[in-house]
């Protein structure tokens, strides 16, 4: 009879506490604004599910879009130069 207790220690040999490395709360401190931005643009979004979108909604949600795209484009730039600090 084998048992697979044995053959655990092998599979989980290192532990994990839970917690981010610092490396990844670095990484996401880098992409907070872009994280934020589509905070925003999710909420605009929601406000809209359950009624028909006004003028104000659609411009709401359009500047949302833009400034998605301005924090993703300069999270782009910034990897692209290294400029990763």
């Amino acid at each position: 009879m084998k048992f697979i207790a044995a053959l655990q220690a092998v599979v989980t040999a290192t532990s994990f506490d839970g917690e981010p490395s610092d490396a990844e709360l670095d990484a996401i401190e880098q992409e907070m604004p872009l994280i934020l931005a589509e905070v925003d643009l999710l909420d605009a979004e929601i406000m809209t599910l359950d009624r028909p979108a006004t003028m104000l909604d659609e411009r709401r949600i359009r500047r949302a879009r833009n400034k998605v795209m301005a924090a993703r484009r300069d999270l782009t730039n910034r990897v692209g130069t290294g400029e990763v600090a």
